[in-house]
């Protein structure tokens, strides 16, 4: 009898060089908008901080200077101490209307599901632009139907454009825009739970309440997480509202309302590009800072 060999395990073929190019291939084209389109202007930025216009001298060198006054400026502190209270007031409300959207989508118990979820979310696609010119006519105190349904009741309507209703006024038109986009995140982060889990809950007399507190929620962490840093990033960017309400509230809303709406007006009003972009510099790594810090408390709380 011939004895029979055993069968020689196969070598992975190696490579060929079309291979080994794919991967960088795929990667090129976005590397290369990404450097056109996002490194190179920051870096053009940077380097327009680190300099001045002079009525005698024309452009110089002044180092950092130029963040050494901003830091000292009055006008973007405000600004940007405006934005956080914006922050503050409409984030919270925001995410939960998203949640409780979700939440409600996700049970099944709502007819015309999926007619619901789209009118949450049409008004998303609706441009920012558009929405805050729309809520402009509806909160004016001469042409608004507010106004004029309040003038026609002989009821007393709240000025939403003066000095102590505007910013709750941005807020409400920015929770608008928002809500839907963040309530699908959070919808498809509920449609990934197993429903084993569900069953087996609902085996052990677990109702609705109990299973969205035990199961839902604490699965629904990441992606709060990560509308929370979407939040963070829009807020702190917040542009378009006030600078198109700023044209029917200019006592109330000036050029400086937002840190980004500074530095806009900077730039393309005040002719100041080397400052503006100073202004863009530093509002930026307060972007980053307030992320590293959302981050950073929520990887504690996860940590036993």
């Amino acid at each position: 009898m011939t004895a029979t060999t055993a069968p020689q395990a196969r070598r992975p073929k190696r490579a060929g060089p079309r291979r080994r190019l794919a991967g960088p291939a795929f990667i090129a084209p976005f590397m290369v908008l990404f450097l056109l389109l996002f490194l190179a202007p920051l870096g053009y930025a940077a380097y327009l901080s680190l300099f001045q216009e002079r009525l005698i001298g024309g452009t110089v060198f002044v180092g950092p200077d130029n963040y050494v006054t901003a830091l000292k400026d009055p006008q973007l502190r405000s600004g940007i101490g405006r934005v956080a209270v914006f922050f503050a007031l409409q984030v919270p409300l925001m995410l939960l209307l998203a949640l409780l959207f979700a939440l409600a989508l996700d049970s099944g118990l709502l007819r015309l599901a999926r007619v619901i979820r789209l009118g949450i979310f049409v008004p998303y696609a609706v441009p920012s632009v558009v929405a805050a010119l729309m809520w402009g006519y509806l909160y004016g105190p001469d042409f608004g139907p507010f106004a004029q349904l309040g003038r026609e009741l002989d009821v007393p309507v709240p000025d939403f454009l003066s000095e102590g209703w505007v910013l709750g006024s941005l807020a409400n038109v920015v929770t608008w825009e928002f809500v839907g986009y963040n309530m699908i995140i959070l919808y498809a982060a509920l449609r990934t739970i197993p429903h084993e889990l569900y069953e087996a809950a609902a085996m052990d007399g677990a109702g609705a309440w109990r299973i969205a507190r035990s199961i839902k929620l604490p699965a629904l962490k990441p992606a709060l997480l990560l509308t929370l840093l979407f939040s963070v990033i829009g807020s702190f960017q917040l542009f378009n509202e006030p600078n198109l309400l700023m044209k029917i509230a200019p006592d109330v809303i000036n050029s400086s309302y937002t840190a980004n709406l500074y530095a806009y007006s900077l730039a393309f009003t005040g002719q100041q590009v080397n400052y503006a972009a100073t202004v863009s510099f530093l509002l930026g790594l307060l972007i980053v800072i307030a992320s590293y810090g959302v981050l950073l408390t929520a990887n504690r709380r996860r940590t036993p």
